[in-house]
């Protein structure tokens, strides 16, 4: 009784002195708006959302700290139409970057090696390098003529060789068709205006050199992050796409630069997020402004309501800037949850005060029943709702810890403006009198229906209940984060087309082990696993079977390494000297090709020369620089392969070394998945069967893995203080066992429906939905108490009555503020608004059928 008297004499204060009250109000809610302003930030850091006393967070921390160049990255990937294209633009953006120290940390190329340079033949199995040098050896006649003049005209005479060796000795040229085909088309392009560079390293290498380096070249960088900033690293990515956009090779098209990594996913969901998000604001204030004129039909009351709601979400970012200082990418939602179920304690209070006024035309005495009659049920919403939030505190999940404390507080701020400021907006804005009943007179009449067939209808819902409670073990919680993602961004696009490779594989584990022997005899165990793809460490650079390939290079080298000694650089070309040597081949060329079949690629050839003779000077010229381009570098690069030596750990440069070894000897070694871990199950079992065997493994599987645990057992820790909380703050309220588990049954029940809807649809709960269950919590148990406490005061009318009506409007108008997020661009954030709304439908189910036909079998057994 004294809170209750309380309560109303709050009421009757902000009444009695409105513009007082209304003035105070408006001053408060300015020195709250500046103090934020000025000590409120924003961190997008997503480190900061969990414990770093998580055993996870202290092993990830560890492992950065180790290996800090694999920290926050930007990965530059590089395809292009040829590999010395891609080898071209690479070492240009490197070079760029490596000048700009304002936007970049660290720049650096792990495919750019001169050891990869050297060795990289070593790499291949031994039957492929020995098929490879034959060719090589074979090729010693065409060779020792480009090394001696790596222009056009050597190129020409060249080819005039096979001519001589096709009408004189009948020579098989069959093993040239590839390379004569690449020199038809370097040919074709450029006489048609379009010349484009020759691939010697395909020509060379063949297509085991090309498969040993892979499709793609990365320049990895570190750029300088502003964690106050939606998109922290938001400005250098700017800056590398304009560097990017001016490379030769962009700009013509023959190359691809694509960005990805740890901080692009990070900057482009960031981004998504807020996609559409201010249009979506704007027509969600359009909508809840529309179910606010239809709950209590006047601005007169609007005005107080949207009021109430200002300040008290003002006030609410006064109590963050205090208690917390700074929001993560979690709290920052805390307006969001303050707003969806703030706004249902003002229209409680505004659709039940039209409902006093028809009853008392004086306006003062309204105001002062309606405080009587619904200031206490909001109270113990208010106060359910906030230790249902404040239940996420104790968890290890910083993110919603914070959320639920700021949360929380918000939901009692709420209580005291709804009770404190309402009535005096009310009372300045003078709203008129009633002439009618207020509620919802179309729905009384299904009060005595459901009151009758209140049996079958509890049958139906325990049934429902019945079978979600089968169903729950098909409810399936996502643990990978970037199914959150949007799928459609450049950096998820390229991260999927990478999924096989270390510098990206977002699946893979990380283990240091106390030295290199110990790392292979780890090494040993992990490549047996089922799960297990490939294990890489430093010993994974030593090549295999080495004397023998060895023997088998030296032996080339002993045969090409006359043939390729460099020459003197000679004076440039001229196109005179291009056409004199295309003349000089066809002499050689034309002869040959009477012997072949007309479009033998030769014969093509021949008919490209005769089309030099006649071209312009500029033609010609731009025809030896796409022939020849790239020849030079290719036979620098062949005389260093076949300059190969044995390889050890320890003579591994320390470019290549340092991302496997640290300083004091210890090992890191690098664990791949197998295509299973690409889902929640199999990523679990991968990481469950290494860390059997490697216990302080880390690394982003072992993260994903141990974020998804820390989230769920957050949650449920939170759910069970959340109960445990609501349930004494309802039996200190209620007084009565039975009234607490009639709030609590419809609570379950919407919990159970909603449950079976996700698993039927289906809808796997993730990272970004979860966040999504305190507010239904919250939302669920304030209706079920405005109920369940009328009911106790002797009124029996439920559909039809005044808080029918709010809750109804109360729930479209949350709904509207959080239906909007189900049509968002990011995966997370829509599912997050699927998963509100089909929640928000099956409380609204509850609370207007589930809990009639309750209340009904309760008041038919105690009037026996």
């Amino acid at each position: 009784m004294m809170l209750n008297r309380l309560i109303i004499g709050v009421a009757e204060f902000s009444r009695r002195h409105a513009l007082f009250v209304a003035l105070a109000g408006l001053l408060l809610a300015v020195f709250s708006g500046l103090y934020a302003a000025t000590h409120l930030s924003v961190t997008t850091d997503t480190d900061q959302m969990f414990s770093s006393s998580l055993p996870w967070r202290k092993q990830s921390d560890a492992m950065n700290r180790a290996f800090p160049q694999f920290n926050n990255l930007l990965v530059a990937v590089i395809d292009a139409r040829e590999p010395e294209e891609a080898d071209d633009t690479a070492a240009a953006l490197a070079a760029a970057l490596a000048k700009d120290h304002t936007h970049f940390d660290s720049v650096r190329r792990p495919d750019a090696s001169p050891f990869f340079r050297k060795e990289g033949l070593l790499f291949l199995d031994t039957k492929q390098l020995s098929d490879l040098m034959n060719r090589t050896i074979d090729a010693q006649p065409f060779l020792g003529q480009l090394a001696a003049d790596p222009t056009a005209r050597g190129l020409f005479q060249a080819l005039s060789l096979l001519g001589i060796g096709v009408t004189k000795g009948g020579e098989d040229i069959t093993p040239y068709l590839p390379s004569l085909e690449a020199f038809h088309r370097a040919l074709a392009e450029a006489l048609s205006g379009h010349p484009k560079p020759l691939s010697w390293q395909s020509l060379l290498g063949g297509n085991e050199l090309t498969n040993l380096a892979g499709k793609y070249v990365f320049v990895l960088v570190q750029p300088k992050l502003d964690f106050g900033a939606l998109e922290p690293g938001g400005e250098a990515s700017n800056v590398l796409r304009g560097i990017i956009a001016d490379l030769p090779f962009v700009k013509t098209g023959d190359a691809r630069v694509r960005i990805t990594g740890q901080v692009a996913l990070a900057d482009e969901e960031f981004a998504t997020v807020v996609q559409g998000a201010v249009w979506g604001l704007i027509g969600s204030l359009l909508l809840i402004t529309l179910w606010l004129f239809l709950a209590v039909q006047t601005w007169r009351l609007i005005l107080p309501i949207l009021a109430t709601l200002g300040l008290g979400l003002m006030l609410t970012l006064l109590f963050a800037s205090v208690a917390v200082g700074t929001l993560n990418l979690i709290s920052v939602g805390f307006g969001i949850l303050f707003v969806g179920i703030a706004v249902d304690f003002a229209i409680q209070f505004s659709v039940r005060y039209r409902e006093r006024r028809f009853e008392y035309p004086d306006p003062g005495e309204a105001l002062r029943q309606n405080a009587v009659r619904t200031g206490d049920q909001i109270l113990v919403a208010s106060l359910a709702t906030a230790f249902g939030f404040l239940g996420f505190v104790p968890t290890d999940f910083s993110g919603v810890a914070e959320l639920g404390m700021i949360a929380g507080a918000g939901m009692l701020i709420a209580f005291i403006c709804t009770l404190g400021f309402l009535p005096a907006i009310i009372t300045l804005c003078r709203p008129k009198g009633e002439r009618a009943v207020v509620g919802f007179s179309w729905l009384a009449p299904f009060d005595p229906i459901i009151a009758r067939r209140r049996r079958p209808i509890l049958l139906v819902f325990a049934a429902l209940a019945a079978v979600a409670i089968a169903l729950s073990p098909r409810l399936q919680f996502d643990s990978d984060p970037l199914h959150t993602k949007n799928p459609n961004t450049e950096a998820m696009r390229t991260l999927y087309d990478l999924m096989d490779n270390p510098v990206t594989n977002p699946y893979s584990i990380n283990i240091i082990e106390p030295n290199v022997a110990a790392a292979e005899a780890l090494k040993a165990k992990l490549v047996e696993l089922p799960t297990v793809s490939k294990v890489i460490d430093i010993q994974s650079f030593v090549p295999d079977d080495q004397q023998a390939k060895l023997a088998i290079i030296a032996d080339a080298n002993s045969i090409l390494a006359p043939t390729l000694m460099p020459q003197a650089p000679s004076a440039p070309i001229t196109a005179d000297q291009i056409r004199l040597a295309a003349k000089t081949a066809l002499a050689q060329i034309d002869p040959a090709t009477a012997t072949l079949p007309k479009d033998h690629p030769l014969a093509a050839i021949a008919a490209d020369l005769h089309n030099l003779l006649t071209a312009p000077n500029e033609l010609l010229l731009a025809t030896n620089q796409a022939l020849t381009e790239f020849l030079p570098e290719e036979l620098d690069r062949l005389r260093a392969v076949l300059n190969a030596e044995p390889v050890t750990v320890d003579s591994i440069p320390q470019d290549v070394a340092r991302d496997w070894l640290l300083p004091d000897g210890r090992a890191r070694i690098q664990v791949l998945s197998t295509p299973e871990a690409r889902s929640s199950s199999g990523l679990a079992k991968f990481v469950q069967q290494v860390t059997q065997i490697a216990p302080d493994a880390g690394g982003a599987a072992v993260t994903i893995q141990a974020t998804s645990t820390t989230i769920i057992d957050a949650f449920r820790n939170a759910a069970i203080i959340a109960i445990v909380s609501i349930t004494i703050i309802l039996l200190l309220a209620l007084r009565r066992v039975l009234d607490v588990a009639l709030v609590l049954a419809p609570l379950l029940l919407s919990a159970l429906l909603t449950l079976l809807v996700a698993v039927l649809l289906p809808l796997p709960l993730n990272f970004a939905n979860i966040i999504a269950l305190p507010l239904l919590l919250g939302v669920g148990v304030s209706f079920n108490i405005y109920f369940v406490m009328n009911w106790r005061a002797g009124r029996r009318a439920i559909l039809g009555s005044a808080t029918a009506r709010a809750i109804v409007f109360s729930a479209l108008t949350t709904g509207t503020a959080f239906g909007s997020l189900a049509l968002s661009e990011h995966p997370g954030t829509a599912s997050m608004g699927k998963l509100l709304l089909i929640s928000l439908g099956c409380t609204l189910l509850a609370s207007l059928v589930f809990i009639p036909a309750l209340l009904s079998s309760v008041h038919a057994r105690t009037s026996r």
